[in-house]
């Protein structure tokens, strides 16, 4: 077996990156020899590049003249190139590489973009699929495998679980925060990660939802829990607003708002601290199921099916016809309080934590 390197091409979204730390176990335990590298967005470097089966992180500006990206691997030949991101620019890459063995996403002699066939499972169903949009979304839809299972299994390694590991600096960082607000005593403390940035409100719980879900809470628990709300720089102002809401109204509840200024790491360790997350489909959920924080995940637009929480908690998901649709509009209406309160209540008392 070549002892080349083997390349890992994964640049984004920051929470798909993350959960497809999952298949470095298996690819180490099939390719002993060969260094793992991964190619990744400057912006999610700190998700892998602390990883103990990480070899080398190369580092790309996606915004950049991709020509400058080739510098990077002037002279260099890898032993098997696994292309994971369907974007053009990404796939041409990935075909002009030096290697022993593509697999994965590329671009053919004549700019035409497709995939190797052994990697059909997940690009069916998505942008790149040979079926057509409307199959791939059926695809999906119906799909009933993990993410984690789904990988292991068209890379023909052992399925493994992501993993996210975090310096000192930053673990130090989330204990002083905890410190000087008071969060380190007796408690649970609870995540609350209801946004989901910009792009999929349809992925969101709304402010007024989250005040209610954090009331049914709270009263469950006599005031006995507190609450750190979570998000990126796309939620500040959502956030603001939120734990202005939390603090005031008939049941006011502690609420601390944890800032949306975080770096990667920083945020990590300060999901670290929870006892549970309450938190959309979103990068919070992949640090979560990373770092072994219990989670209650809700889901109206992406699939639930792909996520593993690996009995670390539960999926509340949209009961509306077109749950899972990827629309950005798709139907929250069903992912009510009372459903992922009772949610939270179960993997609570799991955890050691009665009402």
């Amino acid at each position: 077996m070549s002892d080349a390197p083997l390349l890992i091409i994964k640049t984004g979204a920051l929470g798909d990156v993350l959960r497809t730390t999952s298949v470095l176990p298996g690819l180490r335990a099939r390719h002993p020899d060969s260094p793992l590298v991964w190619l990744t967005a400057v912006g999610a470097v700190d998700l892998v590049r602390t990883h103990p089966l990480v070899d080398e992180v190369i580092a790309i500006d996606l915004g950049a003249d991709p020509s400058a990206w080739r510098e990077a691997f002037a002279g260099r030949r890898f032993g098997t190139v696994l292309s994971l991101d369907d974007e053009r620019e990404l796939c041409v890459l990935a075909s002009e590489l030096e290697c022993e063995d593509l697999r994965g996403a590329r671009a053919g002699a004549d700019g035409t973009l497709g995939y190797t066939d052994d990697v059909a499972p997940w690009f069916d169903m998505g942008l790149l699929s040979r079926h057509g949009k409307e199959a791939a979304d059926r695809l999906k839809a119906a799909n009933r495998e993990s993410h984690p299972a789904l990988f292991a299994r068209m890379l023909g390694v052992e399925a493994g679980r992501s993993e996210l590991v975090l310096p000192r600096s930053s673990l130090d960082l989330a204990a002083a925060f905890a410190a000087e607000r008071g969060l380190d005593r007796p408690r649970p403390l609870i995540g609350l990660n209801t946004g989901a940035g910009g792009r999929w409100e349809s992925k969101q719980l709304t402010v007024e939802r989250t005040v209610e879900l954090a009331a049914r809470i709270d009263r469950a628990h006599d005031g006995r829990v507190a609450f750190l709300v979570l998000g990126g720089p796309e939620e500040t102002e959502r956030n603001r607003e939120l734990v202005g809401a939390l603090g005031a109204g008939h049941h006011p509840v502690r609420a601390v708002d944890a800032g949306c200024d975080n770096s990667l790491l920083d945020f990590a360790a300060l999901v670290d601290l929870c006892d549970l997350v309450v938190t959309s489909d979103s990068l919070a959920l992949h640090v979560a199921v990373a770092r072994r924080v219990p989670c209650v995940c809700f889901f109206a637009p992406t699939s639930a099916a792909e996520i593993e929480l690996y009995d670390l908690g539960e999926k509340v998901e949209s009961t509306a016809p077109d749950a899972c649709s990827y629309r950005p509009d798709a139907d929250r209406s069903t992912l009510t309080p009372e459903r992922i309160a009772a949610a939270v209540e179960r993997v609570l008392a799991a955890a050691g934590f009665s009402a």
